[in-house]
C-alpha cells in the first residue's frame, strides 16, 4: 500500500487541463488590413448605422482616414451598387424632412444639399418636388406662428424680424414681403387698426431684412 503522504510523481499526475497551450489570438478575428477595403467597408457602415450618409459625405470621411481613393471608389460603387447608397432618394427624404420639420424654403435646402455632395441635378430633382404653392403655405403658417408675438412693437421692427425670418430659410423676398403685409395687415384688422403697410415689398429687400 502506497504512503499517501509521499507526493506522487509527475508523470503520475491526472491530466486535468489542456492537452497543449493555445494561442490567444488563435480564435479572435484579424483586424483589417489598414487602407484595405474591408477597413474602409468597416467605416462606411459604421457611419451608415447611425443615419444616411451621400457618396461624397462617406468618401471625405474614407480621405480622413487615410483610405487610398482608388480603394474608396471601389468600395463606395459596390455599395452604390447594393443600394446603401443613393444620394437621389437622400435628398427627396432631406427636401421632404427639413421643408416640412424646419420649415426650409428650395434655396435653402438645395444649398444644404450641394453642401453634402449632392449633384446638382439629384438637388434639382429633389427640390422641384416642392411648388410655388407649397412654398406659400409653408411661409404663411411660420409667420401665423409669430405674428402675435410682435404686438406692442413698432411696425418697421415687426416687419423687419418676419422678413429676416423668412429670408434665412431661403424665401424669396417678393415671397416674404407677401405673406408679411398680408398676416400684419390681418392682424391690423383684428385688432380694429387699418395703417397703410404698402410699404412692405419687395423693393424692401434691398434692406437688411436678415
Amino acid at each position: 500500500m502506497r504512503d499517501r503522504s509521499q507526493p506522487v510523481p509527475e508523470h503520475r499526475k491526472a491530466k486535468s487541463g489542456p492537452t497543449r497551450d493555445r494561442n490567444a489570438h488563435d480564435e479572435e478575428p484579424e483586424d483589417p488590413e489598414p487602407g484595405g477595403e474591408e477597413a474602409a467597408r468597416v467605416i462606411c457602415l459604421r457611419l451608415l448605422t447611425s443615419g444616411p450618409r451621400t457618396r461624397a459625405q462617406l468618401a471625405t470621411a474614407l480621405r480622413k482616414r487615410r483610405i487610398p481613393d482608388e480603394v474608396a471608389d471601389s468600395v463606395l460603387g459596390r455599395f452604390a451598387e447594393v443600394g446603401l447608397i443613393d444620394d437621389a432618394a437622400f435628398a427627396r427624404a432631406w427636401v421632404e424632412s427639413r421643408h416640412h420639420g424646419r420649415g426650409l424654403a428650395r434655396k435653402a435646402l438645395a444649398d444644404e444639399l450641394r453642401q453634402r455632395g449632392v449633384s446638382d441635378g439629384e438637388v434639382r430633382s429633389a427640390v422641384g418636388l416642392l411648388g410655388p404653392q407649397d412654398e406659400l403655405a409653408t411661409a404663411q403658417q411660420l409667420v401665423a406662428k409669430r405674428v402675435a408675438a410682435g404686438r406692442g412693437k413698432p411696425m418697421p421692427v415687426r416687419a423687419r424680424q418676419l422678413m429676416g425670418m423668412l429670408a434665412r430659410k431661403g424665401y424669396p423676398a417678393g415671397l416674404a414681403a407677401q405673406v408679411v403685409r398680408e398676416a400684419l395687415e390681418q392682424d391690423q384688422a383684428n385688432s380694429g387698426s387699418s395703417a397703410d403697410l404698402a410699404w412692405i415689398s419687395e423693393d424692401g429687400a434691398s434692406d437688411d431684412w436678415s
